[in-house]
């Protein structure tokens, strides 16, 4: 089974989420790390082939035990694919809904057969995806799974009634119809235009009556999850004490899990190191030398490591009437950040060779990537002429257009090291007279109440990445006014949607790789967000944890999560 943020993060096949993740260190305690004898895991922050999660037989595990995980703020939903959920929340009902496949740690895909006997691409002209159901598979509440829990969420996610409010459409905005097979347990699903990466689709698939009405899909879920169909089901959710556990479902089908029980409890990041040492958590993922040195020098801690697939960035706001509305603008203060300077200061010691992220749909060491900044590249002389030509004049040490000053304010979640990001950034802009005014927030809400509504000039948080990258063109960097999905700065073109949908359209790898990358080259051109650097993917866990741990782009069998006798 699988996963696609703080505790480990595996996740399941969503093609994107996103959720507020602490990217390093504060720069000074990397600085004051460097000179300690405790040897430290270090390597590339490359997506790589390999994953470290203490693999053991189930069979010599022990039989329960309770898994002690953190997430950053309460779900303000238990809808994974509504536009309020983030990736916090897609990781506690991972374990306990179904997906169509699973990857193994070099990212190779094959149909998870806990919830599908076989998933067969039968045409491409048109595209037609035969799926059939596991006969045991059945949800939580003895009802089977059947195809018309796919075509209701294939119809709720298609995008096609904007009262569903959807994080994302990408792939199910392009199916024409979903039919009953040869029985109730088959689906067959034809596209209407083709769609590269549709093995993406279904990942987490809710039970129709979650997805049968806008009303169904966006208050259903909103307390706990009314239907789920994984190893595990939700037991309890306790807003009072922020905690969430789940226990084994007494209706699966598949392998006995090892655990009983799961517990995600919402704890402040500064607060986890803590917890893992006072043994109130079994794992957490950990950045900056700081904060990996504390791990490994705490007994009965060990330090894991493999690159995953999160790149923290900034997004900017280019809705009609922000201060950032002008592309031009945009690209300006983008050549006044020193991406660089940021990532040598907060991987160094951690990362061997730490480079700027310099692509918005691969990360390094996936296929397909390559360098597409230019358009960005740091360069502050030239960022002062850009704004000067643009009319912002510097009045003292801040630029001022029609009496506005140049003050940008940067939204974060209320963590030490976004905040070392945005003072690395503050001084890179402070440099050419632009103001950035750092604001912080708790986890809980960030997204429904601050970066969602548009409440931000600059906003930074992380990408939690899979291995479908061109699904995130169509949730993130396509824009339609009248339905954003996951696009929170508003920022696009006609020009970039009609290359998106080539790029969704085209199956052939090789052709989709090279649009991918002029499409990227293009969102770089319109200063739609800037990506900072990848996860170098540290986590700390509980030794004799097993199955559990740095996942790379491997999912989480969770049946075989567990600790040593």
């Amino acid at each position: 089974m699988t996963t696609p943020f703080t505790a480990p993060r595996p996740r399941r096949m969503r093609t994107f989420a996103l959720r507020c993740v602490a990217p390093a260190a504060a720069m000074v305690v990397v600085l004051a790390g460097c000179g300690s004898d405790t040897p430290l895991k270090s390597g590339s922050a490359a997506i790589g082939s390999t994953n470290d999660i203490n693999p053991k037989d189930p069979s010599g595990l022990r039989d329960g035990g309770n898994l002690r995980l953190a997430i950053s703020g309460f779900p303000a939903t238990f809808n994974s694919h509504h536009v309020d959920s983030d990736g916090d929340l897609a990781e506690v009902v991972d374990w306990t809904l179904p997906s169509p496949v699973k990857a193994n740690a070099a990212g190779e895909v094959s149909t998870d057969h806990d919830f599908f006997a076989d998933i067969q691409l039968t045409n491409t002209n048109p595209q037609t995806i035969v799926y059939t159901i596991n006969p045991k598979a059945v949800w939580s509440d003895g009802s089977t799974i059947t195809w018309e829990d796919l075509r209701s969420q294939a119809e709720a996610l298609s995008g096609r009634n904007t009262e569903y409010q959807v994080a994302a459409t990408q792939g199910y905005s392009r199916i024409a119809k979903v039919e009953r097979g040869v029985d109730d347990r088959q689906a067959i699903v034809t596209f209407a235009q083709h769609y590269a990466e549709w093995q993406g689709l279904f990942g987490q698939l809710m039970a129709k009556e979650s997805t049968a009405t806008p009303d169904a899909f966006n208050t259903t879920n909103r307390d706990s999850l009314a239907k789920s169909a994984g190893p595990f089901i939700i037991a309890s959710v306790d807003r009072a004490q922020q905690r969430i556990v789940l226990k084994r479902n007494p209706r699966w089908w598949g392998e006995t899990p090892k655990l009983d029980t799961v517990t995600y409890s919402v704890l402040d990041h500064s607060a986890r190191i803590s917890a893992l040492q006072n043994n109130e958590l079994d794992a957490i993922d950990v950045s900056g030398i700081d904060e990996i040195k504390t791990a490994t020098e705490t007994p009965g801690i060990i330090v894991r490591r493999a690159s995953r697939p999160y790149n923290s960035h900034f997004t900017f706001n280019g809705a009609p009437g922000s201060i950032l509305e002008d592309p031009r603008l945009r690209v300006a203060i983008s050549k006044a950040i020193d991406r660089q300077g940021i990532t040598t200061a907060l991987q160094n010691g951690i990362v061997d060779d730490p480079k700027a992220l310099n692509n918005h749909v691969y990360l390094q060491g996936q296929k397909g990537y390559q360098d597409n900044s230019a358009p960005v590249a740091y360069d502050p002389v030239e960022a002062a002429r850009m704004l000067d030509e643009l009319g912002w004049k510097l009045n003292g040490d801040i630029r001022e257009k029609d009496g506005r000053q140049l003050v940008v304010r940067d939204v974060m979640f209320q963590q030490d090291s976004w905040v070392q990001v945005a003072q690395i950034a503050q001084q890179n802009l402070a440099q050419v007279g632009v103001k950035l005014v750092i604001e912080t927030h708790p986890g809980n809400n960030l997204f429904t109440d601050v970066i969602n509504p548009g409440n931000f000039d600059m906003a930074q948080f992380s990408w939690s990445r899979s291995i479908f990258p061109l699904g995130a063109l169509p949730q993130i960097y396509a824009y339609n006014p009248d339905n954003i999905l996951s696009n929170k700065g508003r920022i696009g073109s006609p020009e970039l949607n009609a290359l998106i949908e080539e790029v969704i359209s085209e199956l052939d790898p090789a052709k989709a790789i090279e649009l991918a990358n002029k499409a990227d080259r293009m969102i770089f051109e319109l200063g739609h967000s800037l990506p900072i650097y990848q996860s170098a993917g540290n986590v700390a866990v509980r030794a004799g944890l097993a199955n559990f741990g740095a996942f790379g782009l491997a999912s989480t069998e969770y049946t075989e999560v567990g600790f040593e006798k």
